[in-house]
C-alpha cells in the first residue's frame, strides 16, 4: 500500500545504516530500477545483501511468463436441494457481494485511487515513483515506514492468497522477501496487459477484507452502514476506504471510533489532495459523523450451522472431502468447496425430509432425552433423501450442555451433530437388534436354503458359541430367548422374520455359518465402527454368535443403504449426497452412484418376500402368521416390507423398513447412555415413524412393486 502517512511498520531493520551502505544503495538504483528490483529495496533490511538482491532480481524478473491470466477471485460454492432450485446451505470462507463496476460509487473509487495509488490510472501496473519515494523515506526514517504497492500489486497479493490451499501457501503470499515482490511486480505487469483499470478495481474492492466477516465493498457497506454501496455518502466511502490498511486497528464497531475517524478525515483529505474534492467538500464531509449501522454479516463459513437442513448439509461436507478426484487432501479439497463457486445438487427431498422430520417429532419432540432420528436411501442409486432426527444440528460444543461422557455429541440436549445418523471414529452408532437377522437369512438362502427351511425353535436354545461378557449364558454357552415364551415350535424364514423369533435365527446361523452373515453385511456396506465388534469380525467370525441378534453397533444411514438393495434386485449403492456439480466456468459434473451386485438378484427377491412380513403386507410365495410392525402396513398405501430390532434390555429399538424405491431406517436411543432402558412407551416409535416416513414417500412417489421370487422358495 502506497499510503505515505501513519503506515505501520512492517519490518524491523537489523542494525544502523553506514553511510558506506548508504552510497552504495543509491549508486544500485539505477541498475535495479532497470530490473524491477528496487521494490526489494524498499521493502528489505539492507543486511540482506545488495549483490544477493541484483541476481535474484535480474533473474526473477527475465524468468516472468510471457502470459499470466491470474485465478478468479473466491466465489462461495452453494448446495441445492434435489430440486436444482432451492438453496439448502453455501459455503464459504467470507462475505461479499460481487458488484459489476458500474455498481460502484464513484466516491469509493477515488477515495481509494487517492489513499492507496494515486498514480493508477497512469502506471502499468508498477509505479516507480511511488517506489522511489518509498526508497527514499525509508532510508531516511531507517526503516520501512512506506510501501510502494501499487493498487495491481495489491490485487495480485490477495488472488495469491485466496488460491492458497495451506497455511504456508497463505504466509508466502504476503511474506516480505526480494522473491516475492518482484514476482509480485511482474504479476502486475503482466496483469495491466490483460485487464482493463477499471477490472482491475472491480477485482480488488470486490475482494478486499473491510473487517468483521466482510470482503468486499459490497459486503462491507452492508456490514457497517446497512446499505448498497450506491447509497453510500462521501464520508462514508472515505471512513471505509480508510480501513483497507488496518481493518482492526480502525475498526470503529469494535475498537476505537476515534481512530476510524482521523483514518476517515485522513482519506478525505488525500482526496482534497489530488482535487478529487474541493475543500468546502471535504470539509463538509469531515463534520459528518461516523453514522454506523451495525449489520451482522451474512458469513457463510460453516454453512450447516444456520440450515434447516444441517445434518444433511454436515453430512455432505464431509462427503466432499472424502471425494479425492477434488484434490490430494482434505484440506484441498475442502478449500475448493469454499472456494471454487461450484453450484451443486444434492440429493435432498425436501418434500420427503419436511415429511420426515414431522413424522420424528410427532414421536418425539426436539429436547427429548431420547434421540429418534432417521435416514431415507433410494434403491438403486444410493440418494440420500432424508436425514431427519429429534435435535437441532449444531457444530458448537458449547451450545450443548456439560455431559461427562463425550461433550461433542450429547444426545440428552436439543442441540447435537450429526453422527447420530451417519457414525464416525466418536460415535459408533446403536445396537441395532434384530433388523441384523437379515443378514443371515440372506447368508442362508445364498447357501441354497429355500424360504421354507424349518427349524423347530424353543423358547430358549443352547448354541455352540462360547459364552461371552454380558451375554446369556447356560454353563459356557450362549443361550438366548425368544421375546415371548409363547414363541414356541417350527418356523420358517417368513414366520421366522415376521415374528422375530430368536432361536430360530440362531440355529439358521449355526447350519450357515456367522461369517457368511458377517461377509454379507459388509457387502451391504456395514461397517464396524467399535472396536470390540472389529476384533470379533477380524480375528474369530466364525465365533461371533451374537452378531445374529444385533449386538453390533451401526447407524441408520448404514442400515438404510444396506436394506436399500433389496428392491434393488441385490444392487448395493454407496450412499451419495450429490446428483453433480456445475463449476463456475460452466462445466458439468455428474456424479455416478458406485453400485454393484452385492447379493444375486433371486436371493434379493426372496428376503424382500420373508421381510413382508413383519409389516403385515403379507408374502407374495409364502405364509405368513402375524408380525411385529403392521402399522407399517396398515399406513402405507402400496408395497411394504422391513424388520424390528430391539436390543437386550430394550435399551435401542430400530425399524427399518422399504418400499420399491426407498429404504428408511430409524432408531431410538439414550446417546448419552446408550446401555439405559430406553422406556417402554419409546419401543413402537421408530416404526411409527417410519410407517408415517413411508407412507409419505408412497404419496410423493408411488410407484412400482415387488418382484416374487421364482427360485429359493420350497
Amino acid at each position: 500500500m502506497s499510503d505515505s502517512s501513519s503506515k505501520p511498520v512492517a519490518q524491523t531493520w537489523f542494525g544502523p545504516i553506514t553511510a558506506v551502505q548508504r552510497r552504495a544503495m543509491f549508486a544500485l538504483v539505477p541498475v535495479a530500477v532497470a530490473f524491477g528490483l528496487v521494490v526489494g529495496l524498499a521493502f528489505l533490511p539492507v543486511t540482506s545483501g545488495i549483490g544477493g538482491l541484483a541476481k535474484v532480481g535480474s533473474e526473477a524478473v527475465l524468468d516472468l511468463p510471457d502470459e499470466l491470466v491470474l485465478p478468479p477471485a473466491p466465489e462461495s460454492s452453494t448446495l441445492y436441494a434435489s430440486d436444482g432450485t432451492t438453496v439448502i446451505a453455501t459455503f464459504g470462507d467470507q462475505y461479499r457481494v460481487q458488484l459489476e463496476y458500474d455498481q460502484i460509487p464513484e466516491s469509493v473509487i477515488q477515495a481509494l485511487v487517492a489513499t492507496e495509488d494515486s498514480n493508477f490510472f497512469e502506471h502499468n501496473g508498477v509505479d516507480p515513483e511511488g517506489v522511489m519515494r518509498a526508497l527514499v523515506t525509508n532510508i531516511a526514517d531507517g526503516g520501512t515506514s512506506e510501501g510502494a504497492s501499487t493498487i495491481t500489486m495489491q490485487y495480485v497479493r490477495q488472488v495469491l492468497s485466496y488460491t492458497a490451499t495451506t497455511p504456508d501457501e497463505v504466509a508466502s503470499a504476503s511474506e516480505v522477501t526480494i522473491d516475492r515482490k518482484v514476482k509480485e511486480m511482474g504479476y502486475a505487469l503482466a496483469l495491466e496487459e490483460e485487464m482493463s483499470k477499471e477490472d482491475i478495481l472491480t477485482n480488488y474492492l470486490n475482494t478486499v477484507y473491510f473487517g468483521n466477516g466482510a470482503y468486499g465493498i459490497g459486503a462491507a457497506a452492508q456490514v457497517y452502514y446497512g446499505k448498497v454501496p450506491a447509497d453510500l455518502t462521501v464520508a462514508e466511502s472515505a471512513m471505509l476506504v480508510g480501513l483497507i490498511q488496518s481493518p482492526s486497528v480502525y475498526d470503529p464497531i469494535n475498537g476505537s471510533s476515534e481512530a476510524a475517524l482521523a483514518r476517515r478525515n485522513h482519506v478525505v483529505n488525500r482526496m482534497v489532495a489530488v482535487d478529487y474534492l474541493t475543500s468546502d467538500e471535504g470539509k463538509t464531509a469531515k463534520e459528518e459523523a461516523l453514522n454506523l449501522n451495525p449489520q451482522e454479516a451474512n458469513n457463510t463459513s460453516g454453512g450447516a450451522i444456520d440450515s434447516d437442513y444441517g445434518f444433511f448439509v454436515d453430512y455432505f461436507e464431509k462427503w466432499w472431502e472424502q471425494q479425492e478426484d477434488f484434490g490430494e487432501s482434505e484440506e484441498v479439497r475442502k478449500a475448493r468447496l469454499y472456494r471454487g463457486g461450484y453450484e451443486i445438487t444434492s440429493t435432498l427431498n425436501l418434500e420427503l425430509q419436511d415429511a420426515s422430520q414431522e413424522a420424528i417429532e410427532d414421536q418425539l419432540k426436539t429436547g427429548s432425552e431420547y434421540a429418534l432420528g432417521s435416514v431415507v436411501v433410494e434403491p438403486g442409486t444410493g440418494a440420500i433423501e432424508v436425514m431427519a432426527v429429534n435435535r437441532n444440528y449444531s457444530n458448537d460444543v458449547s451450545d450443548n450442555g456439560p455431559n461427562t461422557a463425550n461433550d461433542e455429541y450429547k444426545g440428552s440436549y436439543p442441540n447435537t451433530t450429526n453422527p447420530l445418523l451417519s457414525g464416525n471414529a466418536d460415535v459408533n452408532g446403536y445396537q441395532a437388534g434384530s433388523s441384523f437377522k437379515m443378514f443371515t437369512m440372506l447368508a442362508a438362502l445364498e447357501a441354497g436354503m429355500p424360504l421354507d427351511t424349518t427349524i423347530y425353535s424353543p423358547y430358549q436354545y443352547t448354541s455352540k458359541y462360547v459364552v461371552g461378557d454380558g451375554e446369556a449364558a447356560c454353563g459356557n454357552y450362549w443361550c438366548p430367548k425368544n421375546a415371548s415364551a409363547s414363541e414356541v415350535g417350527d418356523y420358517n424364514m417368513w414366520t421366522g422374520f415376521g415374528e422375530s423369533v430368536n432361536t430360530y435365527f440362531v440355529q439358521l446361523a449355526e447350519r450357515v455359518g456367522v461369517d457368511n452373515a458377517i461377509d454379507v453385511a459388509e457387502r451391504l456396506g456395514i461397517k464396524f465402527r467399535n472396536q470390540q465388534d472389529l476384533g470379533h469380525v477380524e480375528n474369530n467370525p466364525e465365533s461371533f454368535g451374537p452378531f445374529v441378534l444385533g449386538v453390533t453397533q451401526t447407524t441408520p444411514l448404514d442400515m438404510a443403504a444396506a436394506y436399500a438393495a433389496l428392491p434393488a434386485d441385490g444392487v448395493y449403492c454407496k450412499p451419495t449426497p450429490v446428483t453433480s456439480a456445475l463449476t463456475n466456468s460452466g462445466g458439468l459434473i455428474p456424479f455416478a452412484s458406485e453400485c454393484d451386485q452385492a447379493i444375486s438378484v433371486e436371493v434379493a427377491r426372496a428376503a424382500v418376500d420373508a421381510a413382508r412380513c413383519p409389516t403385515g403386507y403379507g408374502a407374495a410365495e409364502g405364509s405368513c402368521t402375524w408380525g411385529t410392525a403392521e402399522q407399517v402396513g396398515a399406513a402405507v398405501d402400496g408395497p411394504v416390507a422391513g424388520k424390528t430390532g430391539t436390543t437386550d434390555s430394550n435399551s435401542t429399538n430400530w425399524f427399518v423398513g422399504f418400499t420399491p424405491n426407498a429404504a428408511a431406517a430409524a432408531f431410538v436411543a439414550d446417546p448419552d447412555s446408550p446401555q439405559n432402558y430406553v422406556g417402554h412407551g419409546n419401543l413402537g416409535k421408530p416404526a411409527n415413524a417410519v410407517a408415517d416416513i413411508l407412507a409419505a414417500q408412497w404419496e410423493i412417489n408411488g410407484e412400482g412393486d415387488f418382484t416374487p421370487p421364482s427360485e429359493l422358495v420350497h
